[in-house]
């Protein structure tokens, strides 16, 4: 009988990882769809406190969605602006840089030995000698093609997020009714309440971090002096938002552009980088771990697999909501016996799981 169980057990979980890879490829197929949904669903958990903060103030719950969707669709419109018009000026100044840019290329080419055709144009030469000519023109396509649907997307986005909202003022009283025993219905609940909790405050930590980031950036460029500051610090908070790599990317696309700007005084460009490392070494490792108290109990390792996964599915958004998935995932599986251990195999520190577990009792 013994040997009976562990056989099923064994076929339990192959079935399990099968029905996982199988899980994983239906999200990439229907990303276009899911995606949205996704999107809905962490913007609905992150704005869940606010709405129930101003419904603590006897605001009536329909209208806290309606003011909480205001403020945040006008934060939105407002980035956007600013952004379509610091690239605006940005396609505008390009030909005043073409001639740096070409003077660096050169310098780069003869370097590495490369051929270059004084005949050719800056993006010619570069597309014709590095043979990336196809990579850009997909990635202009795709590019194209999100300005496009942009406006549908965060229009679904929108309606999905309040009717979202909606439910959830009542998301206790439809568990209790739908789990009648009093064991089950609690522990689901405890499982929603964690997963708001958690990941609210994760975003709302991480866009803390991200905003100082970024306004660092803003200063910090301006006072150096160089252009188009605010597209920089745009994109240091952004990318702040994927760990470890994002700030990466934005030091080198900020330094890369002093080289082009400032070359071949190379006085601004240290500086610089100097100031641009300093920001996030003392962001990411001082103020994010001081404000967060601990990490989110997840491994470092699990949390590259789950960027490299996660962006493979969902590209760059899914690069933005792979921590926030990963703390879903564990959040469930530390909640139902028989996924207990991938909770573990999930975790950074056992000892963060017993607490969770204490916690949990």
């Amino acid at each position: 009988m013994e040997n009976q169980q562990n056989y099923t057990k064994k076929i339990f979980y192959v079935l399990l990882f099968m029905a996982v890879i199988l899980m994983f490829a239906l999200l990439k197929v229907t990303a276009d769809f899911i995606l949205t949904i996704f999107i809905s669903v962490m913007l609905s958990l992150v704005l869940y406190p606010f709405i129930k903060k101003l419904n603590s103030f006897h605001i009536p719950w329909t209208l806290g969605i309606l003011i909480t969707v205001i403020i945040a669709l006008g934060i939105f419109f407002v980035f956007t602006n600013i952004l379509t018009a610091s690239l605006k000026t940005i396609i505008n100044a390009y030909p005043n840089y073409e001639s740096k840019f070409l003077h660096l290329w050169e310098l780069f080419a003869k370097t590495l030995n490369i051929e270059v055709d004084e005949n050719q144009s800056i993006f010619s030469r570069l597309w014709g000698s590095l043979g990336i000519r196809t990579a850009i023109q997909n990635m202009a396509i795709s590019l194209s093609s999100f300005l496009v649907s942009t406006v549908q997307v965060t229009a679904l986005v929108v309606l999905l997020v309040v009717f979202l909202m909606i439910e959830m003022s009542s998301v206790k009283d439809k568990i209790r009714t739908a789990f009648p025993q009093e064991n089950i219905n609690r522990r689901i609940i405890f499982v929603v309440i964690k997963i708001i909790s958690e990941v609210t405050r994760y975003v709302s930590i991480k866009f803390l971090v991200s905003l100082g980031t970024g306004i660092c950036v803003l200063v910090s460029t301006t006072a150096i002096g160089m252009d188009f500051p605010v597209i920089w610090a745009f994109i240091a908070f952004v990318l702040n938002f994927i760990p470890t790599f994002g700030s990466m990317i934005s030091c080198g696309a900020t330094i890369g552009f002093a080289v082009i700007q400032f070359y071949p005084d190379i006085t601004p460009i240290i500086i610089l980088s100097v100031i641009m490392v300093g920001i996030n070494f003392v962001f990411g490792n001082i103020v994010e771990p001081k404000w967060e108290g601990s990490d989110l109990g997840i491994s470092p390792f699990v949390i590259l697999v789950s960027l490299s996964l996660w962006s493979y599915i969902w590209g760059f958004i899914g690069m933005i909501l792979a921590v926030p998935m990963m703390v879903i995932i564990k959040i469930i599986c530390e909640n139902i016996d028989f996924l207990k251990p991938v909770a573990v195999l999930i975790g950074g520190s056992t000892k963060k799981a017993a607490r969770h577990e204490a916690d949990r009792k």
